[in-house]
């Protein structure tokens, strides 16, 4: 299914519908927009007649001085049948011969009051927020200390309890059990809730709780840009866990890779401070403050004393 149609732009930003009603159904496929003066001019060899069209005052003043035969052969040319729609902006008024080749060709005419530059931007966020690579991973997302934190394991081993308790000291939560993740630029993850499970948590024993009934607006949020991967597995004794936190592991979710950590859980380790620990950490080391190698760095030069000795 197509994720936005020419009836979500229509009523998101509150359009005025001028003709072409049949397309309003029309699939949009992709955030770039096109301001189709060269074409007003008549060369139509490379028009990109997938994309919304935006009319604004230079392309339809420009037009006013063409005869009418160019008039109706130019509008003739711009409604084809993948056009999404045609966007007249500035509240200025809809050429005839636009209306009536619109018409013909079921493409959508809408008006703005909005300038052009101003009005597309506001577009441009929008469909790239909405047309932007989708996934869902199983995992809880937390936002602590303004980290957003994607913690991740296996079924049972207590990503929510965690979650909980993160959330009774004052952090927030976004997600519980699936977290959707677009990304919206390269490099950025941003994760949301699905609407049927949004500020719930399920906690084995109690069951289904709702966060912000229980904790209040300000221990939830819509969405959160995912920076840490906390990874929580059953304690391995075999296994070899990092010690220092010199090695930073990455995962690859769509086209961006995010640090991610392994925390190995048994009874008596505090999950919860220890995620709020990685979180101001993770900060400390965006600010250039690296305890790992500042120990490493420490530690190489008492040894070289020592070889000096």
């Amino acid at each position: 299914m197509p994720k936005v149609r020419t009836k979500d732009i229509l009523e998101k930003f509150q359009l005025e519908l001028i003709s072409g009603e049949e397309g309003i159904n029309r699939p949009i496929t992709m955030s770039d927009i096109s301001r189709p003066g060269i074409e007003m001019a008549g060369y139509f060899e490379f028009y990109p007649a997938e994309r919304i069209q935006l009319l604004g005052k230079t392309e339809l003043f420009f037009f006013r001085e063409l005869s009418p035969s160019e008039r109706a052969s130019r509008m003739e040319k711009l409604c084809t049948d993948i056009t999404p729609a045609i966007i007249v902006t500035r509240g200025l008024d809809v050429p005839e011969e636009l209306i009536e080749a619109s018409e013909r060709e079921s493409v959508p005419v809408l008006r703005t009051n909005m300038v052009t530059t101003r009005f597309s931007s506001h577009l441009t966020n929008f469909l790239e927020s909405k047309l932007a690579p989708t996934t869902a991973v199983h995992g809880v997302l937390v936002d602590v200390y303004g980290i957003g934190v994607l913690i991740t394991g296996k079924s049972g081993v207590g990503k929510s309890e965690t979650a909980l308790e993160l959330v009774k000291r004052g952090h927030r939560l976004v997600a519980d059990d699936c977290v959707e993740i677009r990304q919206e630029d390269q490099g950025t993850l941003v994760g949301t809730s699905p609407d049927l499970i949004e500020h719930l948590l399920e906690i084995r024993g109690l069951g289904i709780i709702n966060v912000m009934t229980l904790f209040g607006a300000g221990a939830v949020r819509s969405n959160k840009r995912i920076t840490l991967i906390m990874n929580l597995e059953i304690w391995d004794a075999k296994k070899q866990y990092d010690r220092l936190g010199l090695d930073e592991e990455k995962i690859k979710i769509i086209d961006t890779e995010v640090p991610k950590l392994t925390v190995p859980v048994r009874p008596g380790r505090n999950l919860a401070v220890i995620i709020e620990v990685a979180a101001m950490n993770f900060r400390l080391k965006r600010m250039g403050v690296n305890a790992a190698q500042q120990f490493t760095d420490r530690l190489a030069d008492v040894i070289e004393e020592g070889d000096h000795e």
